[in-house]
């Protein structure tokens, strides 16, 4: 397929899913290699830069066409959202162990934070931010935990690398009005 036709493809799928496709999505769907793949990206990347009110972005293995932080007042003017509910103190600090020590089970997350963290990892799991990465090789086989893809877009990262290099960093972003 060539590479115009295949950005137009991946932008109308983009546009009437409304969510994340994964690469492996794409490629399967579209019977393409994953360099015709990045080669597609980049001029949807181009065609989505600077002061467009839509964007192009990148997260774990996946991509999405999102508004623009830049016009984010403006879109809420227009829709006045309901407010997303932050995340309490206590998912925060699960969250953030999660993210610097996965895959972790929870009696190591409860290890390191001395409490009890059963809510916190039914809501985190809940809410798709953390998902079960398996069962470790130990007695008893523990449930392990790990982030998803959205917990990359919720903190706006488009990988686990760019993590702040002190996970007070990650609290203190998220506990930041917006």
């Amino acid at each position: 397929m060539e590479t115009k036709r295949l950005a137009a493809a991946i932008e109308a799928v983009l546009f009437v899913t409304g969510e994340a496709v994964s690469q492996k999505e794409f490629c399967s769907c579209f019977g393409v290699t994953y360099t015709a793949l990045e080669d597609a990206f980049e001029l949807l990347r181009g065609k989505y830069s600077g002061d467009s009110g839509i964007v192009f972005i990148a997260y774990g293995d996946s991509m999405q066409l999102s508004s623009n932080p830049e016009y984010r007042s403006e879109v809420e003017e227009m829709l006045n959202p309901v407010q997303r509910k932050s995340l309490s103190q206590a998912s925060l600090e699960v969250l953030s162990i999660i993210a610097y020590k996965q895959p972790i089970t929870r009696s190591e997350i409860e290890e390191i934070r001395g409490v009890k963290c059963d809510y916190s990892v039914m809501w985190l799991l809940q809410k798709g931010l953390i998902k079960e990465a398996g069962r470790k090789d130990t007695v008893g086989k523990p449930m392990l935990f790990a982030t998803t893809d959205l917990f990359l877009r919720h903190f706006g990262l488009s990988g686990l690398d760019e993590l702040p290099e002190k996970p007070r960093e990650l609290l203190d972003a998220e506990a930041e009005p917006e």
